[in-house]
């Protein structure tokens, strides 16, 4: 059998796994099936010593060969299988690794063996990039074809699955938000990042906002492995899945101790997990061949532990899965999964926030839809509001002139996480109240620079701190500070180790976005701009999804 690969050339140390992780992405194969359907279906051999009439081996040859912890038990098996020829003079050894840990190692330079096997050809991109940002050349590697694979597929508990099943299981619902999902870490988990890239497929091309929400809303609660997503399924509120692959739900239901999952399989179609063979350094032993031959020719013993073949075809037998394999479709542009990781690392970042809310007589005034700006703006808060983590901090003032004494802003509730529910309630308390706080003209520029003084005051490293100020109008407090003398202040004020961007967003016709931008740029933010107040809760989500390009966002 002849194996296609590519190479790419090798590198040096060990860098951190988080940073590995947070700066890499990859590739998966896209598939379709007919319809969303739970269906159910339902010897370890050491290495054989010579015997005593037979001559020992003059010279035996060691091989390593890393391998994901999904396929590696079906890969050590074989393993000892190809090593109990007495003619082949080998010893294998398998490592089971998580991916992520060796495309660190292989990343630096400092991994010891002569071939991976991940659960995807996505850690080769992560690996490289990962490489080429730490200033090293690119891992010597030779990228075989695929052992097994496995299609991506979203797992559910067997108590609910004819739930579930009421409708069609889609990307779709996801996208929707009518799907209760989770998604375990896309930083370590192939799956979950193709599962994202299948979001983005059936996302529409024409509003980015609906992916970056559909992120934002998924990132709320984010497992750091699958294992813990599967034991969250029983304590979710409703009826939830998990985005995973068919290889690990039948891995799962091999253990007779834990609730049975069944696979649910994507009626707008799914994603196919690859497992290739690569080759690590430039000289390999001459049994690693026959191994490789080995492992290529092994389509039933993998399909005996929950993998397809290497096309993505073949049967299974095995609970909680379906018996024929789904289409699959070639696989997708590395490139695409890697700017989809490096969106996802944006828009979960943890934040700590100052919200700032304008609520000058003008919010009175209707909108082309009939409703007040204040209703709108409520409407889009609440819709906001849902998408945060529990892990967000959050504060809330209001401003106008005169609001406090002589100050034009006041301050409702301190910044303090979300995940607190008396504080959450207060901030939905303080929404709904905003109509009665209506009043006074529009105090901007004096409320931006205390806002973003107070959030520099307890400044927490580890979030991001940030204002978000949302406005109708423009500065009307003549006695107030200047724009210049603000941007002037914020200039003075503006420390690297500690930045505190300022996001404006000014909705209706009368706001200033020249003087909003200014204000922006000074503080590293942005400036957004909503013609119409009805366009608020999408300019939101863009405030929330566009922390990389700030701030030149367009």
């Amino acid at each position: 059998m002849s194996v296609g690969r590519h190479s790419v050339a090798a590198p040096a140390q060990k860098p951190d796994r988080r940073f590995v992780v947070s700066i890499v992405a990859g590739i998966a194969v896209v598939g379709v099936v007919a319809s969303a359907v739970f269906l159910w279906v339902g010897g370890h051999l050491d290495p054989l010593l010579a015997s005593a009439d037979e001559p020992a081996c003059e010279q035996v040859t060691d091989l390593v060969i890393v391998a994901d912890p999904s396929i590696a038990p079906a890969v050590t098996e074989l393993a000892a299988d190809f090593d109990a020829d007495p003619d082949r003079c080998v010893q294998t050894e398998v490592r089971a690794q998580d991916a992520a840990d060796t495309a660190a190692a292989l990343a630096a330079g400092s991994l010891t063996a002569d071939a991976w096997i991940p659960d995807s050809s996505v850690w080769i991109d992560r690996t490289t990039a990962t490489a080429t940002s730490l200033g090293l050349g690119a891992p010597a590697v030779e990228v075989g074809e695929s052992v097994a694979t496995s299609p991506v597929v979203f797992a559910a508990p067997a108590a609910d699955a004819e739930q579930l099943a009421s409708e069609p299981v889609s990307w779709q619902r996801v996208l929707g938000g009518t799907l209760p999902t989770l998604l375990p870490d896309p930083e370590a988990s192939a799956a979950s990042l193709a599962g994202l890239l299948a979001l983005k497929a059936h996302s529409s091309a024409d509003d980015p906002r609906q992916f970056a929400g559909a992120m934002i809303a998924l990132g709320k609660s984010i497992p750091a492995s699958t294992t813990a997503a599967f034991g969250a399924l029983a304590s979710a509120s409703q009826p939830s899945v998990v985005v995973t692959s068919e290889a690990l739900i039948a891995e799962r239901n091999a253990d007779d101790s834990v609730e049975p999952l069944v696979a649910a399989y994507p009626s707008d179609g799914t994603l196919l997990l690859d497992y290739p063979f690569v080759r690590i350094g430039d000289d390999a032993p001459a049994a690693l061949d026959d191994l490789e031959q080995a492992l290529h020719r092994a389509t039933e013993h993998f399909a005996k532990a929950g993998f397809r073949g290497p096309g993505g075809t073949g049967e299974l037998d095995a609970p909680g899965v379906a018996v024929s394999a789904p289409a699959a479709q070639p696989a997708a542009d590395g490139a695409a999964q890697l700017e989809i990781l490096r969106a996802w690392g944006v828009l979960t970042l943890r934040s700590r926030m100052l919200a700032v809310i304008d609520v000058s007589g003008s919010m009175e005034e209707p909108a082309e839809n009939g409703l007040r700006r204040i209703d709108i703006f409520q409407q889009a808060a609440v819709g906001a509001m849902q998408k945060f983590s529990g892990e967000v901090e959050m504060g809330v003032w209001v401003f106008s002139t005169a609001r406090n004494g002589d100050l034009d802003y006041e301050d409702l509730a301190p910044i303090a996480p979300l995940a607190d529910a008396a504080h959450t309630q207060a901030i939905a308390g303080i929404i709904q109240s905003l109509p009665s706080r209506l009043g006074g003209a529009t105090g901007l520029y004096d409320t931006t620079l205390a806002a973003v003084k107070r959030v520099r005051e307890s400044y927490d490293p580890e979030k991001v701190n940030s204002v978000l100020l949302i406005t109708d109008g423009r500065n009307e407090d003549d006695n107030g500070i200047t724009l210049d003398a603000l941007l002037a202040e914020l200039e003075k004020m503006d420390d690297p180790a500690k930045p505190v961007p300022v996001i404006m967003i000014g909705f209706g016709p009368d706001t200033d976005l020249e003087a909003m931008q200014k204000i922006a740029k000074a503080t590293k933010g942005a400036a957004y701009s909503a013609s119409k107040p009805e366009d608020l809760s999408t300019v939101l989500v863009d405030a929330l999804s566009q922390r990389s390009c700030r701030p030149d966002c367009g």
